[in-house]
């Protein structure tokens, strides 16, 4: 009678036993799950030409160009969570993530997901992370990092183009129109632009350090290799456009489309 009751002892011991440590690996794991991102989700009602204006301190910001008047803006932000605080200005989105979160200390990387008309003028930067846009015509793009990231615009037919960052490469893939201005500045990376064949400009490219400037099939006799070749300058059909690419420690390259 001892024997059964200690084995009855024996086995209902090792069942709460078990109970406790299944109970405590759930409750570990449970709250980081849980704080580990949150979420911000917003739309505006938009024109044709709204102008987004945002700067942010760290993280990936993505704008794409859709078929409806309205602004979406969707942002993961990592922990400890910045605070956020779109307004609207005269027609201008702005988001301040530097301001709104000013003398908080470190805050988590913060995601940016935004759809925009297709018109809509974009005007992004942030200090590390990367910049994308894609699918805009309207007037103007303009995106800068001032430290660390990559620059991808894609299908832009913008007048007013500019890219500038310190380490990390740009890409451009969209028009060059009569009467546009565009400059890419990088400190170190590769620019590549992919342009239309049919394309016309003024280009001034700089590259002191690596003297790698690939202009393609846009080499023509109206171009100049000055300072052995660090710099190129000349002239691509009427010269209609103007294109200023200076890249001080990497490549210029430029692609047909």
């Amino acid at each position: 009678m001892a024997r059964v009751l200690k084995n009855r002892f024996s086995i209902n011991f090792v069942g709460k036993t078990t109970i406790l440590l299944l109970l405590s690996v759930v409750f570990f794991f449970a709250p980081t799950d849980a704080s580990a991102q949150r979420r911000f989700s917003k739309s505006y009602p938009a024109t044709r030409n709204v102008r987004l204006n945002l700067l942010n301190r760290s993280g990936t910001v993505t704008v794409e160009g859709w078929n409806r008047a309205e602004v979406q803006i969707q942002a993961y932000m990592e922990t400890p969570a910045a605070a956020i605080n779109p307004q609207i200005i005269d027609g201008t989105i702005i988001i301040n993530m530097v301001k709104e979160n000013f003398g908080r200390g470190e805050v988590g990387n913060v995601n940016f997901t935004i759809r925009v008309p297709f018109e809509a003028k974009v005007d992004i930067e942030t200090k590390i992370g990367n910049l994308n846009v894609s699918s805009v015509r309207g007037a103007l793009v303009r995106a800068k990092i001032s430290s660390d990231g990559d620059i991808t615009l894609t299908n832009i037919n913008a007048q007013m183009v500019s890219a500038e960052n310190g380490i990390g490469n740009i890409f451009f893939d969209g028009d060059i129109q009569s009467g546009g201005t565009y400059r890419f500045t990088s400190i170190s990376g590769d620019i590549n632009l992919r342009v239309p064949f049919n394309s016309s400009f003024k280009l001034i490219a700089t590259a002191p350090s690596t003297r790698s400037i690939n202009l393609g099939s846009f080499s023509t006799a109206n171009m100049r290799i000055l300072g052995d070749g660090r710099r190129v300058a000349g002239q691509v059909g009427d010269g209609s456009s103007s294109l200023l690419v200076t890249n001080q420690r990497g490549s210029i390259a430029f692609i047909r489309r």
